[in-house]
């Protein structure tokens, strides 16, 4: 039975991040600190050598595959965006805090999105759509080891919700630059939409 490995990372960090303030779909690029960090952590660790490189198309992830996977293809995969936080997009917790609508929003659930953001069962459709796009095209190709730079939200919940053995998404947090990665044949796919999670990479 063959099998197609795919290589999850999530992507460096940005100013937002690094100032705590909730970034979904606004676009913007690596933090210094955020690039410097990519590239140590390049040099100093084992990143899988991949034939193709599937990525969100917003720019931070673009910017982290280029450091992480230098002179590999990339192809842009929409729905591997961060999710819409809506009216929560470039605004800290403290500024959210005593919302009401922050708070609705912190009990959870599938269709409880953010005001005018995106739900987690809309995130979860995309992120299947992604999954399926990429394993059918390694499958078309002919390649058997391929990486993916996302984000967060989307790195937890493909795990947590495709992954075996089964985790809850927070289990799956992971630093910039890390991630997982996975096994999957047509059979375990095409019968379940299931694959294996081999374990935390890099080395």
């Amino acid at each position: 039975m063959k099998g197609y490995r795919l290589s999850i990372l999530r992507h460096g960090i940005t100013d937002a991040n690094e100032n705590g303030i909730y970034i979904g779909k606004t676009d913007l690029p690596l933090s210094e600190n955020g690039r410097e960090a990519l590239q140590e952590k390049y040099e100093t660790h084992e990143y899988p050598k991949v034939q193709r490189v599937y990525t969100s198309p917003l720019e931070r992830a673009v910017q982290s595959a280029e450091i992480l996977f230098p002179d590999r293809e990339l192809v842009v995969v929409d729905d591997l965006r961060e999710m819409d936080f809506g009216v929560f997009e470039n605004l800290a917790v403290e500024d959210l805090i005593e919302l009401d609508s922050y708070k609705k929003w912190l009990k959870g659930g599938l269709d409880n999105p953010p005001p005018n953001g995106e739900s987690l069962r809309n995130m979860m459709l995309r992120c299947y759509s992604a999954l399926n796009l990429m394993i059918l095209d390694m499958m078309k190709e002919g390649i058997t080891h391929a990486g993916a730079v996302t984000h967060s939200g989307i790195l937890m919940n493909m795990m947590s919700c495709f992954g075996l053995p089964k985790m809850k998404p927070m289990e799956f947090a992971c630093d910039p630059g890390e991630g997982y990665e996975i096994l999957v044949s047509a059979m375990m796919w095409q019968n379940g939409n299931t694959f294996e999670i081999l374990g935390k990479i890099p080395d």
